[in-house]
């Protein structure tokens, strides 16, 4: 029969690779294409983060959306006392595994656990919210796909999976490109509105002529309480700009030897490059008058007072600078806005890399089901692929694409497994540190110690900030994600470690002990053809202590032309009927069976079960199910085997064996 859902796979992911045993090792890469493979992540959240920073500060007008350049200062000070944390995390750590393997190592297994289920919800969430705001963009230079922005994302999902699935080059090669294209182009629009801002020519964002109106609460101005707590909320927000930095020190294997020094080298020039792109858009934004409020048709009104349209379209942050920026060359702010949003796309691509190679850690280490540990004949974790993409699309659906929702459930487990990874790096040096053997190595763990300190006192702060800040926002429910993912692995966990301590065989025992007295043979009879003859002859042929031929009653005519049939055949094997008042088989089978190993617990009962196999996958819906069902009633009882005897249809010229006629097991 041929295999439809095979070569419906085969057409979609395309056929095996002919190394079909995967390398033990990634194939090393210089700088150049390793970084950019490991970067969308970090550039990706660096593009949005502008966004929410000032749809936070636009509850208090103008005056909150002033101070959107500290507050960026503040976030680009956190990242860089973050990035020297995993410099360290780097060279002490070069075969890769970022914070889980941190956190598993000087931690414990359960803070593993931890740090990986929120890992799990993050990568979640960085799919949904960066293909969310590349659809957005899109928007910006299609305005007719505006109001389909949730489907756009959702199938933008599934061709990145799918593509992620069939392991394309193509990918990986466009995605270098893109990371460059981006940063070239988010670079010039940068330079380009430096000069023009030099020379007196910047031009005013498309909100010209519109006023922002403060949110009720802001109405008298900021007071200094009021003020404080606005600009702690704007820094959760856009603390989102961190998310992505500890990509590199989870793919350190990507770059060639010496790994640890090309990995921290990267690690510093994309902590550089998101820093100055996250300063630069704000200072932009600014001096361009770009706003980006949660509810226009409120906080925005026309100077003379009128107010704007229910229907009002606001583009991101950096399309309103671009259109700004280029306003005499709009050919150039369509690439530019392109190139944003591919790379957000892109961006998921990222996750798609590594992800499912946490999620083959955790399965390795039995804190998910198994098959996430094998690879698909395309040496891809396709189990992991799968659960990510399908997830990720759930999410956008729920949350209808809007990357402000999102945001809100982002940010918590991305500082979680920050602080959990700087506390287990802190106990790594305080191990290691007595077993310095020279006063330059005690010098340089000492001055370690302390970058990791730094970042644990500060990544504990901003967890802080942002749990009590976005905790009626959304904080709480990414917190029950954690939580619930830790839960489950913990529980998979303790299944596996319960189902090893059963299986394991006592100490100085042998696997013979097992043995059973005597083997009961069954076979299961419904008419006598030639399936039932093969199984006949293939339970004879195991010669077991006993054998028999079971038909359950449920129609008197059929059991009589059974046993004439029978008969004629001269079967040397005794046909018992069982009745059944109820018509049913699988309730008078079971009581058989249970009778049977009520005499006698230490027997062990075959059960040999006929079963027809079809050519064509429609017709299997055309013959009973029965094999099935009491495959999966009886494999609950102990001591009993079911053992299906395949007969294939429309195959000339095998006759299934000899006709059982004499000789044998009674």
């Amino acid at each position: 029969m041929p295999d439809v859902m095979g070569a419906l796979g085969r057409l979609v992911l395309g056929r095996p690779t002919r190394e079909f045993a995967p390398r033990a090792k990634p194939r090393p890469l210089r700088i150049r294409y390793a970084l950019p493979l490991l970067a969308p992540d970090a550039l990706s959240s660096v593009a949005y983060a502008p966004d929410e920073i000032l749809l936070t500060l636009a509850a208090a007008g103008l005056v909150g959306v002033s101070l959107s350049p500290w507050v960026g200062l503040a976030i680009a000070a956190v990242m860089a006392v973050v990035i020297a944390s995993y410099r360290q995390t780097i060279r002490e750590y070069p075969d890769g595994g970022g914070d889980y393997a941190v956190a598993k190592e000087n931690l414990g297994l359960a803070a593993g656990g931890l740090v990986g289920g929120a890992a799990m919800v993050d990568s979640l969430l960085t799919v949904a919210v960066s293909v969310s705001c590349g659809a957005q963009y899109l928007a910006a230079v299609i305005p007719p796909i505006e109001d389909h922005t949730k489907a756009v994302a959702i199938g933008l999902v599934a061709v990145i999976m799918l593509a992620s699935l069939r392991g394309l080059k193509a990918l990986d090669n466009t995605v270098i490109l893109a990371v460059y294209a981006f940063i070239a182009a988010l670079g010039l629009t940068a330079l380009a509105g430096g000069v023009e801002f030099l020379t007196g020519s910047l031009g005013a964002a498309p909100a010209e002529g519109l006023e922002l109106v403060p949110s009720s609460g802001f109405t008298t101005g900021l007071t200094a309480l009021g003020g404080a707590f606005l600009a702690l909320r704007a820094f959760s927000s856009g603390a989102v700009a961190l998310a992505g930095v500890q990509t590199i020190s989870t793919g350190v294997q990507a770059f060639r030897d010496p790994k640890a020094r090309n990995a921290t080298r990267s690690l510093a020039f994309l902590g550089l490059a998101c820093a100055g792109l996250l300063i630069g858009t704000l200072l932009l934004a600014d001096q361009v008058g770009a706003v980006f409020v949660a509810d226009p048709s409120s906080q925005l009104r026309y100077a003379d007072g009128r107010p704007v349209p229910a229907d009002f379209h606001q583009d991101p942050i950096w399309a309103q600078i671009a259109e700004t920026v280029f306003a005499a060359a709009p050919p150039v702010y369509v690439i530019v806005i392109a190139l944003v949003g591919l790379l957000l796309i892109l961006a998921a691509s990222s996750a798609f890399r590594w992800v499912p190679a946490l999620m083959s850690m955790l399965a390795q280490d039995e804190f998910l089901p198994k098959q996430f540990f094998r690879r698909s004949d395309r040496r891809v974790a396709a189990h992991g692929t799968v659960t990510l993409g399908i997830g990720s699309a759930a999410l956008i659906w729920l949350m209808g694409a809007s990357v402000t929702r999102l945001i809100q459930l982002y940010i918590v487990g991305v500082f979680l497994s920050f602080t959990i990874s700087q506390l287990g790096m802190l106990r790594h040096w305080n191990v290691q540190l007595p077993l310095a053997k020279t006063a330059l190595e005690r010098r340089r763990m000492v001055f370690s110690r302390a970058v990791n300190a730094v970042g644990l006192a500060l990544t504990t702060v901003a967890l802080a900030i942002v749990v009590v800040t976005k905790f009626t926002h959304g904080a709480w429910i990414s917190l029950g994600l954690v939580g619930l993912a830790f839960w489950m692995m913990v529980s998979i966990r303790r299944h596996y470690r319960r189902v090893d301590s059963e299986l394991k065989l006592p100490r100085g025992s042998r696997a013979d002990l097992g043995l059973p007295s005597r083997v009961h043979g069954i076979v299961l009879v419904s008419a006598m053809n030639r399936a039932t003859a093969r199984a006949l002859a293939y339970a004879r042929a195991t010669r077991p202590a006993s054998l028999e031929a079971l038909t359950v009653a449920v129609d008197s005519a059929r059991v009589w032309e059974l046993r004439r049939a029978w008969d004629r055949a001269n079967v040397p094997v005794t046909l018992r009927v069982l009745d059944s008042p109820r018509r049913e088989i699988t309730r008078p089978l079971i009581d058989h069976i249970t009778a049977l190993r009520r005499r006698s617990p230490r027997d062990m009962v075959v059960l040999y079960i006929p079963e027809k196999v079809v050519r064509h996958w429609w017709e299997r819906w055309l013959h009973n199910r029965s094999a099935a069902r009491l495959t999966s009633r009886l494999r609950h009882l102990p001591g009993v085997v079911v053992a299906t005897v395949p007969w294939q249809l429309d195959q000339p010229g095998d006759t299934g064996g000899p006709e059982p006629t004499s000789g044998g097991a009674k």
